[in-house]
């Protein structure tokens, strides 16, 4: 390792910040302008000493790049969906970065209609995403966000899907989605505010009539919800969605009716979540309404929606967690989780017949309901995957039970999954309650705490994390590596509670669980502290900053991506994006006890002087999710607190955003580095 360049010191610049009479000086305040010259001086200063220090390691990770682009199939093409008369399919060219999406009518073997070229509209673009495709009822038009920035900031346009013009209408500032009425001139369409980027605006527009005077349908005042718009699958009803973290509200309109006027489907009741589905004159609804924390499905008139309408389908189990359904004209089918894992269930309108569960045998794997638009079929389309597994996607006939495997994701080259085996383990936390991993490692392992590990995890918003099958995940699989996914608390992986249990007041659990995962590896020989490695991005990101400062010498690296690291200034500052919208995930800082509470976890406000791991941190200049101000102020503070000389690395992105390079191959550049950190440090060079 070259150790003649000279790391950045950031300058200096001491700036106040006081709450609840408690003061905290923040040296480098100054970075959150992106504007300023010496911030973007700063940052490619900090490139260049990752480039330089890293040199010896680029051609490695071009063999890297190379050997995981190779296992892609580059001509690659999604299973087609049938919906309102038309097969839609989403496919990818050799040597090209982005996809097609087509459509053909009526049958597969008609002429491919060509809706977008993303591989033509990205030209002369670094960054490029096209989302929300909508096609209206008549089948002519189709709305359609585009994002040049990475900023999650939409512009939405309509192209006629006869002629092929694009209409003139250009919208911007929008999420990208939208949904049209049934008369197939009225497009519906959510806009975000200017600064805090929360979507609050749901407007209407009529084809053929100027921007300026699209309709304000729907204002969400209070700044802690995000509004948007939807069309059910019966195609009857529109349907504006207030939602919170914990509080959720709609107002519906029927389709054919689009200059109505929305109604409340059942006013917002705080920590009263519930969603909608309709069939057949009656709505479905799943809720956590009367603590039912696992949630239950109810029903009512589509006439008389109020709580006081609803009827208990499917009641609240302790144990098991309902987390969607999926209407068919003869079949619901459930969507359930217990024990860590998903279980479909197929329960047939028609009483007479008995309900069953799909079977899946593995001890650890990912199931989920796919695509599925149709209402009057008897097929359902669901995936499966698992850590050794590649993802298929399958359709089951329900009334017969047979199954049909319509892909299987293909990997190149001589992967074989029998040469992987996959785990499900469980540490012990410091409170006694037991986590589940799931990890994956090439056969022949051997447990004597040599083998290089890595540790992922996320645990936050209730988002659970699968255990599913990755082709670039194989590079370090057959270089010796085990790898694992921590099913912390913070996340929904164990049900409701899970999630309860790792937020707010109780935040704590979600760090110290990933703390005792990574004990439980190293007791168990799987590997030891020299060969650890932890990784998290985004709140995951958070997860990295606090266990660094709190257990550092049990990891040999950490790769820290898009981290939520500056969580006090951030949560303090209702101007940023999102953070209104986080008090119920983190608490509200204006409040003392939640202030005290993240202060005593905050990464950037508890690093010390002591010894840190090896850090490889990744951040996007545009990123509107976790501004790029974080990492940077945290390494700023790493360089001068930290009381040993490994590796500490801010590598910035300066034309992406929350969610890296744009392209699926460019994508695989910024693994490739991530590899190479930690392959560098165990001294794996080919």
């Amino acid at each position: 390792m070259s150790k003649h360049i000279q790391a950045p010191v950031a300058t200096v610049k001491p700036h106040e910040l006081t709450a609840h009479n408690h003061t905290r000086i923040d040296n480098y305040f100054w970075l959150n302008d992106r504007e300023d010259q010496e911030v973007i001086d700063y940052l490619n200063a900090e490139n260049a000493y990752y480039e330089a220090e890293t040199a010896h390691t680029k051609a490695f990770q071009t063999d890297l790049f190379e050997e995981m682009k190779s296992r892609i199939k580059e001509d690659d093409s999604s299973v087609p969906y049938f919906y309102n008369g038309y097969y839609y399919i989403t496919r990818f060219e050799k040597g090209k970065d982005y996809p097609i999406f087509s459509r053909k009518k009526e049958s597969l073997e008609a002429e491919e209609e060509i809706m977008f070229d993303c591989n033509v509209m990205a030209e002369g673009q670094s960054y490029f995403h096209l989302r929300g495709i909508n096609v209206s009822e008549d089948n002519q038009w189709v709305a359609f966000g585009v994002d040049t920035v990475s900023r999650r900031e939409y512009t939405l346009q309509v192209k006629n899907l006869i002629t092929g013009e694009l209409s003139p209408i250009s919208i911007e500032k929008t999420t990208g989605s939208s949904t049209w009425a049934a008369d197939n001139q009225t497009l519906f369409y959510s806009r975000k505010d200017e600064v805090t980027l929360r979507a609050d605006k749901i407007y209407k527009h009529k084809l053929g009539t100027p921007i300026e005077q699209d309709v304000l349908v729907y204002f969400e005042e209070d700044d802690t919800f995000d509004t948007h718009i939807f069309k059910e699958k019966s195609r009857k009803y529109l349907v504006i969605g207030s939602e919170s973290t914990l509080t959720s509200e709609y107002r519906i309109l029927e389709s054919n009716n689009p200059d109505g006027e929305f109604r409340i489907f059942q006013e917002r009741v705080r920590e009263v979540e519930y969603n909608i589905s309709h069939y057949n004159g009656h709505f479905y609804i799943m809720t956590n309404l009367d603590d039912a924390d696992n949630f239950k499905l109810m029903q009512c008139p589509e006439d008389k929606t109020g709580v006081e309408y609803w009827v208990e389908l499917i009641p609240h189990r302790e144990e098991v967690l309902l987390e969607g359904v999926d209407i068919f004209k003869d079949y619901l089918v459930i969507s359930e989780r217990s024990n860590g894992l998903v279980h479909l269930k197929i329960q047939p309108w028609d009483k007479n017949q008995e309900a069953y569960y799909l079977p899946f045998e593995s001890e650890t794997y990912n199931a989920y309901t796919g695509t599925n638009l149709d209402f009057d079929t008897e097929i359902l389309r669901y995936g499966y995957q698992s850590m050794n597994t590649p993802s298929s996607v399958i359709d089951f006939n329900m009334r017969t039970r047979e199954k049909e495997v319509k892909k299987e994701q293909e990997v190149l080259g001589t992967f074989d999954k029998n040469n992987y085996v996959e785990e499900r383990i469980w540490a012990t936390a410091k409170d006694g309650i037991k986590i589940p991993m799931s990890i994956v490692y090439k056969k022949g392992m051997k447990k004597d705490g040599t083998n290089p590990f890595l540790q992922y995890a996320y645990g936050s918003y209730g988002y659970s994390m699968e255990p599913y099958f990755s082709t670039t995940r194989l590079s370090l699989l057959d270089r010796g590596f085990i790898y694992a996914i921590a099913h912390i608390r913070g996340g929904e992986d164990m049900g409701r509670q899970w999630y309860e249990d790792g937020k707010l007041l109780e935040k704590w659990n979600t760090f110290d669980d990933f703390i005792a995962c990574s004990e439980y590896v190293i007791a168990e020989g799987y590997t030891s502290a020299e060969h650890l490695y932890a990784e998290g991005g985004s709140a995951g990101g958070l997860l990295m900053g606090v266990v660094v400062n709190k257990r550092p010498e049990l990891y040999n690296g950490v790769i820290a991506q898009v981290p939520f690291v500056d969580v006090m200034t951030t949560m303090l500052d209702d101007t940023i994006p999102l953070t209104t919208g986080e008090y119920d995930e983190w608490g509200n800082p204006n409040e003392k006890e939640y202030y005290d509470y993240m202060l005593s976890y905050s990464p950037i406000d508890n690093v010390k002087a002591q010894d840190y791991p090896n850090m490889y941190v990744s951040t996007g200049l545009h990123d509107s999710q976790v501004q790029y101000w974080e990492p940077a102020k945290w390494v700023a503070k790493l360089r001068v607190m930290k009381t040993n000389d490994k590796q500490l690395y801010l590598d910035t992105n300066m034309e992406a955003g929350h969610g890296g390079a744009s392209g699926r191959f460019e994508a695989l550049k910024e693994v490739a580095k991530e590899f190479a950190f930690m392959f560098d440090l165990e001294g794996i060079n080919a």
